[in-house]
Parts: C-alpha cells; sequence; structure tokens
C-alpha cells in the first residue's frame, strides 16, 4: 500500500483527514487558500532559481524542483518542492505558505523526503530547510533520530490504519474541526 508525503503531514494535523482522503469517495474541494498556495509554490521555484545558496548556509550546490521520488522500501511517494544536492550531502527544502511558527507536522513531513532522498538517490541528509514563503524565512531542521524514528512509526500506523480500514479517534484538538472539509464524515464531531 502506498502511502503520500501528504498523508504524514494530515496524520500529525488530524489521522481522520488521512483516513477520509483514501476511503470517503467525495471529491475535494479546491479552496482559495490552495489555489494561492499552489501560485505561491510555483513563483518560489521560479525565483529560487535566480537566487544564490547563501540564504540556506550553502557556498554550492545544485537544485532539482518538483521532483518526484518514491521509495519501495518505505512505500512512500510524493513531490518535493527543492532539493539542493551539493558534493557531500542533499538537502530537502519544503516551501509552506504560511507565517505560522513550525507546526510538528511539517517537520515530519521533510523528515520523510529526507528518507525518501536517502533511499532513492543514495545522498546523505542531516538537515533539511522549510521555506515560509509570505516572510521569506528559511528555518533548518536538523533530521535527528527521533523525528526519524516517529516518521517511520507513522508510517507503520498510517499503513496499519488503511489497511484495516478503521477509522482512527478524531482529533483532541477539535478547533481543526471547524474548517474541515470531513467534519460531515465525523459523526461524533459536532
Amino acid at each position: 500500500m502506498n502511502i503520500r508525503v501528504s498523508d504524514i503531514k494530515q496524520y500529525f494535523y488530524c489521522p481522520r483527514v488521512v483516513y477520509h482522503t483514501h476511503y470517503t469517495p467525495v471529491s475535494r474541494p479546491t479552496t482559495h487558500p490552495m489555489q494561492i498556495g499552489a501560485i505561491q509554490h510555483e513563483v518560489m521555484s521560479l525565483l529560487e532559481r535566480r537566487r544564490t545558496l547563501a540564504r540556506y548556509g550553502l557556498d554550492a550546490g545544485s537544485r532539482q524542483f518538483h521532483i518526484s521520488l518514491h521509495a519501495r522500501s518505505l512505500g512512500l511517494s510524493g513531490v518535493l518542492d527543492l532539493l539542493i544536492e551539493t558534493e557531500d550531502e542533499a538537502f530537502p527544502v519544503e516551501f509552506k505558505s504560511t507565517t505560522q511558527r513550525l507546526n510538528l507536522n511539517a517537520k515530519y513531513q521533510l523528515t520523510a523526503y529526507a528518507l525518501m532522498v536517502e533511499e532513492c538517490l543514495g545522498q546523505s541528509v542531516s538537515q533539511g530547510f522549510i521555506y515560509r514563503i509570505p516572510t521569506q524565512r528559511i528555518t533548518a531542521v536538523p533530521i535527528s533520530e527521533i523525528l526519524r524514528r516517529k516518521t517511520l512509526h507513522a508510517i507503520e500506523q498510517i499503513r496499519s490504519m488503511l489497511s484495516d480500514e478503521r477509522m482512527p479517534p478524531p482529533t483532541p484538538q477539535r478547533g481543526k474541526c471547524v474548517e474541515c472539509e470531513f467534519r460531515r464524515f465525523c459523526a461524533d464531531v459536532l
């Protein structure tokens, strides 16, 4: 069973989003924030091609945008926004359309990409970056053993939930439910 990297991000936000994405046969509307985010990602890709890597604390390296990755041993796939490669290492970069502080789900998503880069490209990854588009702030995220273990554990949990077709309990942070497109399918969340 193939899991998408976006499933990992959503799992840490609310596991039911992952469940409904896979098992509730409804088309998800493209919201205005989603449209704005897609445009911002494209603009960032164009701008980043012209910039130096000094903002990432790197002297030299090559960049690849929108890299499709599929890690067979992890059963994981996704499209990475940017990969910076130096002679010694690779650095996954995720663009985020937010001014908010970084949530753990973004760090787990970045860690999943790091694991995929290591498997698919055979490159070592010790850290990645999250680029918040509105503020142009770049945050280095060390890809620690703890993040790796928790990400691998989440992959196992997601795979188990989906293979058992078992809907998980709702998120304890019910404020997240207010704007959720799947709220109407969670009968215990009103």
